[in-house]
């Protein structure tokens, strides 16, 4: 591209275009082009042939690291953001698209880390990989989706739990949304939402949907000036396809940036004394189903839901910085354990459950809003 940036952009369509041929011819784009194309597609310029032409192009060739981190900065840009989040406030999330249609981990895990006193803004969605995303099972347990930022720091500060619905603030996200929906394969897109919470966490456990993408995660996180980052991928034995959480049923890879270095190691199940279950264990439905689910684990019920989720909560503790389960570079079972006996003591106790009624009991008065649109 000879031109400069700057005066490309003075003509969107030939900056486009301009992409779409570098694309073509396998090239790389800069995170400041990668920043600029995205923009004008969150800014709703193009049509949407032009838009998935330059999705399949991107996903054709593979992404790039600079790509990635221009996309992520282009959506944060757009978004709106959440303030008065306390320091050490984490979330944990996936990246969905996994296909495996479990029940909702990381909506049960941030109940379970308010009710220990760990602050949690958790991003979330609409379905993406199961028949129940975290903003399906929430109305389903009568959990408001609020909006105004107000009302969602007043529900953190009482709660230590708030839960940030993707289309409260990232509304530039609605002009991609029906042409990924028409390729009906994995974006870019896919990726984006763990990277782009809208409380400018520090701290997060991120469910990846594939191993190959951990690092990517980890580093742009990391560039954009994370503290400290899990990103992790359970591997079920004799599966192909990964999973976006911690799992049971195999060995979980795990990227990590603990203290600026970024290193690698794998989590087993029985590091933390959980058993063995496979993923059919865990196979959620819809999102009544799924809410019914979460709402007997929150009362103490057992088995392999509640292992699944005490496995991840007791690594998000870890990447809380509320607990350390890492000797050096390696998981310290013992510490592992322990972990999960203060997580197990929530559940039982009431804890957890007590943090669901307080968010049910608060939403009178608050500015919830649809998310259907």
């Amino acid at each position: 591209m000879p031109e400069t940036l700057p005066s490309l952009l003075e003509n969107p369509d030939v900056f486009f275009t301009s992409i779409l041929n570098a694309l073509a011819h396998g090239k790389t784009l800069t995170s400041a082009e990668a920043e600029a194309a995205f923009g004008i597609i969150m800014d709703g310029s193009l049509p949407p042939e032009r838009v998935a032409a330059f999705l399949m192009g991107m996903r054709v060739r593979g992404e790039a690291f600079e790509e990635v981190l221009g996309a992520v900065t282009a959506l944060r840009r757009r978004m709106i953001p959440v303030s008065q989040i306390p320091a050490g406030t984490i979330d944990v999330c996936g990246t969905g698209g996994d296909n495996y249609g479990t029940l909702n981990v990381s909506t049960a895990v941030a109940f379970v880390l308010a009710a220990l006193g760990v602050p949690v803004a958790k991003h979330g969605n609409r379905a993406v990989s199961s028949r129940s995303g975290a903003s399906d099972v929430l109305l389903a347990l009568g959990v408001p989706l609020l909006s105004d930022p107000v009302d969602l720091s007043r529900q953190l500060a009482r709660h230590k739990l708030v839960f940030l619905a993707a289309p409260h603030h990232h509304p530039a996200m609605r002009h991609a949304a029906p042409i990924r929906k028409t390729l009906g394969i994995r974006t870019l897109f896919n990726l984006l939402g763990p990277m782009v919470n809208p409380a400018g966490v520090k701290h997060q456990l991120v469910g990846v949907f594939a191993p190959e993408w951990l690092h990517m995660v980890v580093d742009v996180l990391h560039g954009l000036g994370s503290d400290r980052v899990w990103a992790v991928c359970g591997l079920p034995d004799g599966e192909t396809q990964g999973i976006d959480e911690l799992t049971l049923a195999g060995p979980t890879r795990v990227v990590a940036l603990e203290n600026g270095a970024t290193h690698s190691f794998v989590v087993q199940a029985d590091m933390a004394g959980l058993p063995y279950a496979p993923v059919a264990a865990i196979q959620g439905g819809d999102a009544h189903h799924n809410a019914q689910v979460l709402e007997a684990l929150l009362h103490g019920a057992h088995g392999a839901y509640r292992d699944t989720v005490l496995l991840n909560a007791a690594c998000a503790l870890h990447v809380a910085g509320q607990r350390s389960i890492l000797t050096g570079l390696q998981i310290d079972p013992q510490a592992f354990k322990e972990c999960v006996a203060d997580v197990s003591r929530v559940l039982d106790n009431g804890a957890a459950l007590a943090v669901l009624n307080g968010l049910r009991a608060s939403s009178s008065g608050t500015h919830a809003q649809d998310i259907t649109g």
